[in-house]
């Protein structure tokens, strides 16, 4: 789920380093069991040992400084807290009728969208393009034009929408936001230069937006079937394979020490001028925090998405919830699904921010690009500017794993 695109580098160490820390993304998984981890601990004693039991204290304390990954809901750290006996009832009920439901309705579904993809790909050769010094080739369908087109975009909208109500968001409010020119932060050029920017009728390069759970794609999907970042390996699962190269994804050698971060941010960048100056080509969907939080947060964006200097589409979605909270966070993926399934409604808001047109000032400096648009979407959003990031977000999981009483930890904080 963790599209990250890294800034580039010209010292080969830095890159060297930024490409170990995607490959230890692709390959340990964030919410790794402690008995699994001691496991590996006794096979390969250079392994750090498992981490201690936290105490009720100490996960106060992480809480407040890893704010932005903690589980807020009924449901407590990594969706194992101690739930009332009517949560429980509710859950039961659930798991004997609305996840085999959406379960069946929702492969039906993909299965039906892989053979659209397959019909409308037939007798076509994929777009390849090769990237970075490995010279890994990159396989789309997304240069596909005509009816062959129509039909992929038209359907994966609508299909995806299908599977969005099928997990229980059935209304999805999206609110267009004005904005006055006093209201952007990067003021780097006068009034009269912004104002001419902002009449020309440019069509953005990239949809930006906080990363919040893997519904984020479904939904982005069923808005403006943008292209995005995945792992090599998403290219080559049944099904979604397929679907995910109609989509026109720019995959990432993250399996592979030597990938190389400066070819893959080439591949988005050609991208997003391609969707800026061709109205036929998808635009990029870009996840500039690197991974998820639990929705009300904003962590530090990287520069990958607005090196191509290109007007950027900023997109703010949030997951107002009862019991249960959509956001990816501190959970594992299956518990995740699980629980998301056995909710009969689930909600979603979008916020849709006016085009950002960069000013030469932002051009010439991405970082500076980078920065102001997450100050708008924080300002606008509500949300909560945090330091933090992949590192950090591991350091807590890795807490909450090594807490062999998390349940009774749990209690303590509620009680």
């Amino acid at each position: 789920m963790d599209t990250e695109l890294k800034d580039l580098n010209p010292n080969p160490k830095n890159n060297q380093r930024q490409a170990e820390q995607i490959t230890d993304e692709g390959n340990r998984p964030l919410l790794k069991h402690d008995a699994q981890h001691s496991d590996d601990h006794r096979n390969n004693p250079n392994l750090p040992p498992p981490s201690k039991p936290t105490t009720a204290a100490e996960l106060e304390e992480m809480e407040k400084k890893f704010a932005a990954y903690v589980r807020n809901d009924v449901y407590g750290p990594m969706g194992l807290g101690e739930v009332p006996l009517s949560e429980k009832l509710l859950l039961v009920v659930a798991m004997l009728t609305l996840v085999p439901l959406r379960l069946i309705i929702g492969i039906t579904i993909l299965v039906l969208y892989y053979l659209i993809c397959k019909i409308c790909t037939l007798f076509s050769t994929p777009n390849r393009s090769e990237e970075g010094e490995g010279h890994h080739q990159q396989e789309d369908y997304a240069h596909l034009g005509g009816w062959r087109r129509v039909v992929i975009v038209m359907s994966g909208r609508f299909l995806s929408r299908a599977l969005l109500f099928t997990f229980g968001f059935y209304w999805i409010p999206e609110t267009n936001r004005n904005l006055k020119l006093d209201d952007i932060p990067g003021k780097l050029c006068d009034q009269n230069e912004r104002t001419d920017e902002l009449e020309e009728p440019e069509r953005p390069g990239a949809v930006i937006s906080n990363h919040v759970s893997y519904v984020d794609i479904l939904y982005h999907m069923s808005s403006s079937f943008p292209s995005f970042v995945a792992k090599r390996s998403v290219g080559k699962l049944p099904l979604v394979g397929l679907i995910s190269k109609c989509l026109g994804c720019v995959y990432v050698q993250r399996e592979d020490k030597s990938s190389d971060f400066k070819g893959v941010s080439g591949v988005v960048t050609e991208r997003i001028k391609e969707a800026h100056e061709n109205r036929n080509a998808p635009m990029m969907l870009i996840f500039p925090e690197g991974t998820t939080t639990n929705g009300g947060f904003l962590l530090p964006f990287k520069t990958g998405a607005f090196i191509a200097g290109a007007p950027v589409l900023p997109v703010i979605l949030r997951y107002p919830y009862q019991r249960f909270s959509p956001a990816w966070d501190s959970i594992s993926g299956v518990r995740h699904v699980v629980l998301l399934l056995c909710q009969f409604r689930n909600y979603l808001e979008v916020m849709k921010l006016p085009i950002y047109y960069p000013s030469k000032e932002e051009k010439d400096d991405p970082k500076l690009y980078a920065n102001n648009t997450r100050k708008l979407m924080a300002n606008e959003g509500n949300l909560i500017l945090s330091d933090i990031g992949l590192p950090e977000k591991r350091i807590y999981h890795a807490a909450l794993n090594g807490n062999n009483s998390l349940h009774s930890v749990f209690r303590q904080k509620t009680d």
